[in-house]
């Protein structure tokens, strides 16, 4: 028998499987974070990708909205959006006219104590600080993309001289990747363009790790165009969300250059595909519940035979974690009402319900979990195990005797890529 240790929460399990059946460990590839992430910061507004650097494209007078991730998001605007404020300073442009714009998309505000921990005090000091509101009446429509999205932005950031966005790139469900262009749409749009694009989810190519032919991210990036984005500084992060690299400049060069690295880290090699799939989300903080662990299950989804098992070992302490997840599961019965709801009015966490189905219909789930076994089966309709040996004994009276094996360590931050 192989024994692997797996997180769980905020501890491992020990699990042990037949060697003979084991096909491989998928891992995330381990990278080092820059020691001195305010110098890589810094060095990357020195040398913009495909654009001048800030102080040759402000100057005094303009008016100027940065945009930062909220409270949902791991980004490290702390660090990146002091060094941009510098050098709007050095190009002559006043504190008092440069607004930075929490791009919340559909989430709530972002409350004060939230800003300050987000920014740092100084930046609040400084600046004017807001957080876009996706429900407000105050809109501005830029134009139409070629999918029909009619773009309506935040007033504030339509009616800037200079627009500069700020996030993290990393692996996103339907938008291929986050980051860049993600900071106008759904960052500082309306909720109908929100719902206009988002609904393409249900298009084949709206997929983790794929931009060309994904109307979700076009539309997104054509919807960034309209706005006339002057700049962006993005950041790539590695599992331990430490800063590896700063990429700042031109909207598209700059974000295509961090998503090359992003593949590097993130997408992981496999020979093929296994009967049975186990995955930890990767621990605390990723299965703090079942709409975050859920990621991990949709990455083994990669690798797993069609009709095989996926076994998830997720702590989940909070639960299922989200409302609207919950309640689509329970509203819902098949993956056609779900998309018929999306197309007719998306709602966050919806999506998520819509996934799970979609994973159901491929391959059987099997959930090592605290929630409870009720729960697991008759709202979130997957099969519940006490333990790893309970589920994976499951998994091969399922899969059969001989089943071959792949282990996922850090699903929620891994995508496997099968080569053969």
């Amino acid at each position: 028998m192989k024994e692997i240790w797996l997180p769980y929460g905020r501890a491992k399990l020990k699990i042990e499987v037949p060697e003979e059946r084991l096909l491989g460990i998928v891992e995330p590839r381990r990278v080092q974070g820059t020691p001195d992430p305010a110098a890589e910061v810094a060095r990357s507004l020195s040398e913009p990708i495909g654009a001048e650097v800030l102080t040759s494209i402000a100057g005094p007078g303009d008016k100027v909205v940065i945009t930062a991730e909220d409270h949902t998001r791991p980004a490290p605007s702390w660090l990146m959006v002091p060094p941009i404020l510098d050098e709007l300073a050095r190009a002559g442009v006043r504190d008092e006219d440069i607004t930075v714009l929490f791009a919340c998309g559909t989430h709530r505000a972002v409350r004060p104590e939230e800003a300050e921990k987000l920014l740092g005090p100084e930046v609040l000091k400084r600046v004017k600080v807001l957080s876009h509101d996706c429900r407000s009446p105050d809109h501005v429509l830029l134009g139409e993309t070629s999918f029909g999205n009619k773009v309506e932005v935040d007033k504030i950031f339509a009616e800037a001289d200079v627009r500069v966005l700020t996030g993290d790139i990393d692996l996103h469900y339907y938008a291929g990747y986050g980051g860049g262009r993600k900071s106008v749409l759904p960052g500082v749009s309306s909720l109908s363009t929100i719902r206009f694009n988002h609904a393409m989810l249900l298009h084949p190519r709206a997929r983790m790790g794929v931009l060309e032919g994904n109307p979700v991210h076009e539309d997104m990036m054509e919807a960034a165009e309209l706005a006339d984005v002057d700049f962006i500084l993005n950041v790539v992060m590695n599992a331990e969300n430490q800063v590896v690299r700063a990429f700042a400049g031109d909207l598209k060069d700059a974000f295509f250059r961090g998503v090359e690295l992003v593949d590097q880290i993130y997408k992981v090699p496999v020979e093929g595909k296994a009967d049975i799939v186990v995955v930890s989300p990767g621990g605390h903080p990723h299965d703090i519940d079942l709409y975050q662990a859920y990621k991990g299950i949709h990455m083994a989804l990669e690798v797993v035979e069609e009709g095989g098992v996926i076994l998830a070992l997720a702590e989940c302490p909070e639960g299922h974690g989200h409302k609207v997840f919950y309640e689509w599961m329970t509203r819902f019965k098949s993956v056609e009402e779900v998309e018929e709801e999306i197309r007719n009015n998306f709602v966050l966490g919806g999506h998520k319900a819509y996934y799970l189905m979609r994973a159901l219909e491929k391959a059987h789930i099997i959930l090592v979990s605290k929630m409870p076994p009720d729960m697991v089966r008759d709202v979130f309709r997957l099969e519940p195990a006490r333990d790893w040996q309970e589920g994976l004994e499951k998994a091969f009276d399922l899969a059969g005797r001989d089943a071959s094996l792949l282990i996922m360590t850090h699903g929620n931050i891994t995508l496997p890529v099968v080569s053969s």
